[in-house]
């Protein structure tokens, strides 16, 4: 599935720093690409790793080499959006010998309109078990581990709980749709095929996400802080904190409280010059 190499399949695993990646994420368990480390890195990966668009809002590239992507994501106090964090966890994957594909994916969460694909996921075959498994490291929430490709799958990972269901596609291609449970009952999240994507593909679309007027991530800042009790979702000046069992809090937060919040409930900082440009953002929304 994975391929390392200059042909631009792979994911530059030899150059990842493994051990600051590990020390980011808090996982101190084995190195072997079974199931059951599969779990637990994912699980590490998005309760300690946020997401947001700060660099899109701020008109600043969003370069996808692995070197500039584990400055903000692991040795910065900092987050990404999906492109993001699926350079960085297929690289790990990668260097733990896993085989995988990386994918693309629609968003359909809350809009009946068809939207680009530019949702970045991963399938791995973990070395001791045939089934194909879904990685989606890099939505913002969750979900807290990997859930099976198969038509019908239902999972309750810590109160948070997922569906997926298989399509038939045009061309006889499969569509797969990732389900999942809230408050008024199953939603759709976002829909995807095994169609291998590579790093050029994510450079493709990583681009319109950052830089097109049509993106939202260039409208307004968006982050998010995920762990198995609640969801942080800041969108805009509107803070909204999600719980597994569909319930929710939202409140308006003030431009200066911006730092502080951004800090403390999601673990990002930024710096002074950026923090002004964020608040003035919020301050004329």
């Amino acid at each position: 599935m994975t391929e390392a190499g200059n042909d631009g399949r792979g994911w530059s695993g030899d150059r990842l720093d493994l051990d600051a990646y590990l020390a980011r994420t808090g996982y101190e368990g084995e190195r072997t690409p079974t199931l059951d480390v599969l779990r637990a890195l994912q699980r590490a990966h998005v309760t300690s790793i946020p997401f947001e668009n700060g660099n899109a809002v701020l008109g600043k590239p969003v370069a996808l080499d692995l070197e500039t992507v584990q400055d903000r994501l692991v040795r910065g106090s900092r987050g990404g959006y999906c492109y993001e964090h699926v350079v960085l966890f297929a690289s790990v994957l990668e260097r733990l010998g896993f085989e995988f594909t990386a994918l693309i994916g629609r968003v359909t969460l809350r809009n009946p309109k068809i939207l680009p694909a530019t949702h970045a996921l991963i399938a791995v075959r973990p070395a001791d078990d045939d089934r194909l498994w879904l990685c989606d490291v890099g939505f913002g929430s969750g979900p807290l581990e990997p859930i099976e490709i198969a038509d019908g799958v239902e999972v309750d990972l810590d109160g948070w709980k997922f569906r997926v269901e298989r399509r038939d596609g045009v061309l006889g291609i499969d569509e797969w749709w990732l389900h999942q449970r809230g408050e008024d009952g199953w939603m759709d999240r976002h829909t995807f095929t095994l169609l291998p994507q590579y790093p050029i593909d994510f450079a493709v679309g990583s681009h319109f996400v950052s830089t097109h007027s049509r993106s939202p991530f260039t409208a307004r800042l968006f982050a998010q802080k995920f762990s198995a009790t609640h969801h942080h979702r800041l969108d805009g000046a509107t803070w909204t904190t999600f719980r597994p069992d569909g319930s929710s809090t939202e409140r308006k937060i003030e431009p200066a409280e911006l730092e502080r919040v951004l800090a403390e409930d999601f673990e990002i900082v930024v710096e002074k010059e950026e923090l002004a440009q964020l608040e003035q953002g919020l301050a004329s929304a």
